[in-house]
């Protein structure tokens, strides 16, 4: 049987103090006795006094726990204990050695033999614990480097998990700070380099690899500026997490807690917020029913509706494997705090989706299902018509019919001047909406905003599994920007419009900047620890079917109105009668008895008027720089209305 040592290391420690003990008190009593400062008596005698010493010290040494240490890992709290508790044995061994056992012996021998025993206890550990960090390190050149941006006490207790673990693949190599009153000094050994804006001169030509932040409570504007300067560095870059995650995780190891960069953090804005209590008011105690309630915003809208009280949701979803993934995780969150239904069904389906209704009679609904891949609708266009057109026409007839209180529309940036069947489709269902105003009761409002960081079928997620393969990455057009916000400030926007909702209105999100493709995939190569170009290859394939270079937010010669929040705006369209839209509905179904991809795309171009093919538009835009296009995305008159 292999001998464990660690099993017995609290026995063993205790034994090696029993022999520094013993040392210690035979050699100044041998020395001691020469000089006759110790009345001389035999060795045998001297057994009492070494009992006495041990009880001492093993009584105190337990009481202050030093014997349950793990000694490798001590700080300077475990020498404290140790000699605090050295200091108590010392006093009581020398008042009990000369009232119990021998008065005459000197006060100087007894407190000299606790006081050497206790430093040579005390030399003992840390003689052992430098054996153990340099055993630790004796294949350092077999871990990873890492520069941990941030020397607060985050930064500085990350370091020290690192160095006391002794399966991490990490070593410190140093921190980097703007403090002036750290940069240049030491912390447990390791440098303090800075200002953090000097980062690629102070970490070139240097071992790192790596490189965490640990800054949980930095702003994100700030992270933003600190992953450009990271981005130029040929490391790849991790993060902890914020001050609120930490703090509902306090006991979990911060080397746990290391993550990879978020992608929606490289957007070098702050999140926008929104009003809870607006959004409480909107869904508590009513009968709330989402369509398309397992897709990417449809299921982040239940998370958040679910959160707001409601008396009932209903899930209403084709595809049950989505709908089921949804229903399984509110009904763990919620159990029986929740009353939710779920509903397998097609909004293509007029029936159904009356019986629904009828059932049901919700007060608000939020529509967001939809087919939404631009390449495949190009292939299908028939399909855009039937499900987003005619589906989204059924469900808002259904719920003027079942006199349902607000109807909140999702709709998307392509359905400004659109250059594709999806785009094209998602404006008609902004027109439906439009249709309404004045002839229902219910409030009807889209809401109108960019890709969404890691739906289902955003490029990001695609853009990091090509990473991970070791490329290339693939981009249409490395001239193309988009705009972005994440899935939650979506689903919040969906709900800030409707508690705002009036008639038929458009709300618009202010995104920020728009952002290019191509510098979005070079600073996710970056981050990754790889050369753009040279690590892994940037391939540009073309501009899909349908695909414009640049999306816009605002339709031409509109303007957005703004609300009581900055950053939501009403784009004021101008109002279409039912009876425009009955004909025009009547044009589609034509093209659909047709059936061909010409006559449908003939047909959308009637029924939409802003509708363009994409080499029209692309054409104009391809003439623009990037600045150009922030500019004539920022041409918009503001009409404060508050």
């Amino acid at each position: 049987m292999k001998f464990n040592i660690r099993k017995y290391r609290n026995g063993i420690i205790f034994l090696l103090d029993i022999i520094i003990m013993s040392f210690v008190c035979s050699i100044l009593f041998y020395f001691m006795g020469k000089s006759s400062e110790v009345v001389t008596i035999s060795y045998f005698k001297l057994l009492p006094h070494l009992a006495l010493l041990v009880a001492c010290s093993t009584i105190f040494q337990c009481i202050f726990k030093t014997y349950d240490s793990l000694w490798r890992y001590a700080e300077s709290k475990e020498y404290f204990m140790l000699l605090l508790g050295g200091v108590s044995g010392s006093i009581s061994f020398v008042v009990l050695d000369r009232l119990v056992i021998d008065s005459s012996i000197p006060i100087l021998f007894s407190g000299s033999v606790y006081s050497i025993s206790l430093l040579l206890m005390l030399l003992m550990r840390f003689i052992y614990r430098l054996y153990r960090i340099r055993e630790k390190y004796n294949n350092v050149q077999e871990r990873i480097p890492l520069a941990i941006v941030g020397a607060g006490d985050a930064g500085i207790r990350l370091s020290e998990e690192i160095k006391n673990d002794p399966n991490s693949r990490y070593f410190t190599y140093c921190f980097l700070d703007d403090s002036e009153e750290k940069i240049g000094k030491y912390i447990h050994s390791i440098e303090v380099k800075g200002p953090i804006h000097n980062m690629y001169e102070l970490l070139n030509n240097t071992p790192v690899q790596e490189i965490v932040m640990a800054i949980p409570s930095i702003t994100a504007t700030m992270r933003s500026s600190i992953l450009d300067i990271c981005s130029s560095i040929k490391c790849r870059v991790k993060t902890l997490p914020d001050t609120l995650t930490l703090m509902q995780n306090e006991e979990i190891s911060l080397s746990n807690t290391i993550r990879d960069i978020k992608i929606e953090e490289l957007l070098g804005r702050e999140p926008v917020t929104f009003d809870e209590d607006k959004i409480v008011s909107l869904i508590a105690g009513k009968v709330v029913m989402v369509t398309g309630g397992g897709g990417s915003i449809g299921s982040e809208l239940c998370r958040q509706i679910a959160k707001a009280h409601p008396l009932q949701l209903i899930i209403v979803d084709v595809y049950e494997n989505n709908a089921y993934d949804i229903q399984q995780e509110l009904l763990l969150n919620y159990q029986n705090i929740l009353d939710l239904k779920v509903e397998i069904a097609s909004v293509r389906d007029d029936e159904k989706v009356n019986l629904l209704f009828q059932r049901y009679q919700p007060n608000i609904v939020f529509h967001a299902a939809a087919h939404k891949h631009v390449p495949l609708m190009e292939e299908c266009p028939e399909e855009a018509i039937k499900n987003n057109i005619f589906g989204t026409y059924n469900v808002v007839l259904a719920a003027d019919r079942w006199k349902t209180e607000k109807f909140v529309l999702i709709s998307t940036d392509k359905a400004v001047n659109p250059t594709n069947i999806m785009g094209a489709s998602k404006r008609f269902c902004e027109m439906i909406l439009q249709s309404m105003k004045r002839i229902s009761k219910t409030e009807y409002v889209a809401v109108r905003f960019g890709n969404v960081l890691g739906s289902n079928g955003s490029v990001i997620p695609l853009f990091q599994r090509q990473i991970e393969q070791g490329g290339p990455v693939t981009i249409t057009d490395k001239r193309i920007i988009r705009f972005f916000m994440t899935i939650p400030e979506a689903a919040q926007l969906v709900l800030q419009a409707g508690s705002m909702a009036n008639s038929s209105e458009v709300f618009v999100l202010d995104m920020g900047k728009p952002i290019k493709i191509l510098d979005l995939a070079e600073k996710l190569i970056r981050l990754s620890g790889y050369e753009p170009n040279i690590d892994i290859p940037i391939i540009e394939t073309g501009l899909r079917p349908g695909e414009k270079l640049y999306e816009e937010l605002l339709m031409i010669s509109e303007e957005l109105i703004a609300t009581p929040n900055h950053k939501i705006f009403v784009e004021r369209q101008k109002e279409i009668s039912p009876i425009e839209l009955h004909d025009k509905l009547n044009i589609l179904q034509r093209a659909l008895d047709v059936g061909t991809g010409s006559a449908l795309k003939r047909a959308m171009k009637m029924v939409v008027p802003t509708y363009r093919d994409p080499e029209e538009v692309n054409s104009r835009k391809a003439t623009m720089d990037y600045a150009d296009v922030i500019v004539e995305n920022r041409k918009v008159e503001m009409v404060n209305v508050g």
